[in-house]
């Protein structure tokens, strides 16, 4: 009955919650775009003092100020958007796939992190590793973006 409840007040502010999570998943994924390319300028500029204070400083604030808030904002509206549509894990294997490749992300996204405490004691990767490296949640969200509009399975 709680649960019913709560349903029908998430379908209420479902398009809210929705234009939240998708601002949320803008955020989150800006910051899976730029921190590994900030990771190749460390990797190639490793031996300038100056530059890598910098770098260190736009990476720990891009990981954390940005990173974290938007990757928690999007697991918590895309939940309730879970929640809102009791039907939505029946809808298809297109949203088991989609959930895979979300979970993949956040793997993602932690080894940023690990990646960005390696850094901060030594060129743990080259550049071109980064480069490789950076092209992985492009990947993950064109395939999120096709799964999501087309349902093809």
């Amino acid at each position: 009955m709680l649960l019913e409840s709560f349903r029908y007040t998430l379908a209420e502010y479902y398009l809210y919650i929705k234009v939240f999570h998708i601002v949320s998943i803008i955020t989150w994924m800006a910051m899976l775009f730029y921190l590994p390319r900030l990771f190749v300028y460390h990797a190639e500029q490793y031996e300038n003092a100056g530059f890598r204070s910098v770098v260190e400083l736009q990476e720990k604030r891009l990981y954390y100020a940005i990173g974290y808030p938007a990757m928690i904002a999007v697991l918590v509206s895309g939940s309730l958007i879970t929640l809102a549509l009791p039907g939505i894990m029946q809808s298809g294997g297109w949203i088991h796939a989609k959930f895979t490749l979300v979970l993949l992300l956040l793997v993602y996204h932690f080894l940023c992190g690990f990646y960005r405490k390696k850094l901060l004691v030594s060129r743990c990767k080259s550049g071109r590793f980064f480069r490789i490296f950076n092209e992985i949640p492009t990947l993950f969200m064109v395939i999120i973006v096709y799964l999501v509009v087309v349902k093809s399975f």
